[in-house]
């Protein structure tokens, strides 16, 4: 049977429950609690009259403002549309330079296209497009098939290698495995091509370099250009400069020599909207650095 008696600490009746020794205080519910329990009702009160609140099988009560969400987003999507339905037809009305030379419409078409590229490019090219081993660093400007907008738009049309009709082809052979050349020549011109972007060599790769000049020139100038800057109508990459798809080390240099390179991208037409492939193009060539690669 419970006892109630005072507590000599506090002052306070107790409930007469005990529980190994520990006595509960019959102590009043604060005010402050009592004031939010009576405030949060007289709000849910006030809600349930002036807002939709209560479903009435299919139907709802519609309360006295006549507020409705759905009304709300139907209109902000159709504002929406309205809104995008004015910029999407200035981008496939201008051409390139045009819609460049617009700061604002370009700031619309960046945000679209970084969306997009995200949704589709990232996962090869990376966020940033700064590319990795054996994808191609869309941000520095060194371009395989050209950086101008028109040619970008086309080489994300068609793809590369892929099984598109129209498709950009390029394939580098496999010199070594193929037997063309012998192990120290694919090593003598690993060593040419190394320098050509100013690499340090070591003391083995120098004594190579004449006899990889030589090489280079009777078998890879064909395609690389006696200067080794590339051809753009080949999509054979620059030698010359220091942006690597495949890595720049003696080892990764006489890999490619030595057993080819074919790289691969899917076309995008008939995946993606003309628009989209616009809006790409144009933020892709935005990508390289004070957006070189989008002038026409």
């Amino acid at each position: 049977m419970a006892r109630e008696r005072h507590d000599p600490v506090t002052g306070q009746m107790t409930t007469g429950h005990e529980w190994n020794g520990i006595e509960e205080l019959d102590t009043p519910i604060p005010r402050v609690a009592l004031f939010f329990l009576v405030t949060t009702a007289l709000f849910a009160l006030g809600y349930w009259i002036l807002m939709p609140a209560w479903p009435l099988g299919v139907t709802y009560t519609r309360g006295l403002l006549g507020f409705d969400q759905r009304e709300v987003v139907t209109r902000q999507v159709d504002e929406a549309a309205a809104a995008r339905a004015n910029w999407v037809e200035r981008v496939m009305a201008l051409d390139y330079a045009e819609i460049r030379a617009d700061a604002a419409l370009m700031e619309i078409v960046n945000e679209a296209g970084h969306a997009l590229f995200g949704d589709n490019c990232a996962v090869c090219h990376g966020t940033a497009g700064t590319g990795g081993p054996g994808f191609p660093d869309l941000a520095a400007g060194a371009w395989l098939w050209g950086g101008d907008a028109g040619t970008i738009h086309e080489t994300i049309r068609v793809g590369i290698n892929s099984g598109h009709d129209e498709t950009r082809m390029s394939q580098m052979m496999a010199f070594g495995r193929d037997g063309v050349l012998e192990r120290d020549e694919v090593r003598a011109v690993a060593a040419y091509v190394r320098s050509l972007s100013g690499q340090d060599l070591s003391a083995t790769e120098a004594a190579r370099r004449g006899a990889g000049e030589e090489i280079f020139a009777e078998n890879c100038a064909s395609c690389h250009g006696e200067d080794a800057t590339g051809m753009v109508e080949l999509g054979a990459p620059n030698l010359a400069d220091d942006v690597w798809i495949y890595g720049g080390d003696a080892q990764s240099v006489q890999a490619s020599i030595h057993g080819g390179r074919q790289g691969h991208m899917p076309h995008w037409e008939g995946r993606l909207k003309p628009l989209d492939l616009k809006v790409l193009a144009l933020y892709v060539g935005s990508l390289a650095a004070g957006g070189a690669g989008g002038e026409e």
